[in-house]
């Protein structure tokens, strides 16, 4: 009927000890103690071409930065300096 095989699953065993180890990401906000919404050249370096706000995961950035980051970027489409949406179609 199926194969026993499971899609997208991790290898494990010998297999696993192949991969590469993982590594971290440098921190591109660990030299700023604030982030400014008025810094827009900053803000969209951590928003994607569509307009949406780019995750931790992406970015690299701590929960706190990431949190700060989110709430900067809101104050500033609420300013009209950032798009809220791409502009290219």
């Amino acid at each position: 009927m199926g194969s026993k095989e499971k899609k997208g699953k991790a290898p494990r065993g010998k297999a696993a000890a192949q991969l590469k180890p993982f590594k971290k990401k440098p921190n591109p906000l660990d030299k700023l103690d604030y982030i400014d919404y008025k810094d827009t050249n900053l803000l969209r370096r951590f928003i994607s071409d569509r307009g949406k706000i780019r995750s931790r995961r992406i970015t690299g950035v701590s929960v706190q930065q990431q949190r700060e980051l989110a709430r900067a970027i809101k104050n500033a489409r609420e300013m009209a300096l950032l798009p809220y949406t791409s502009t290219a179609r």
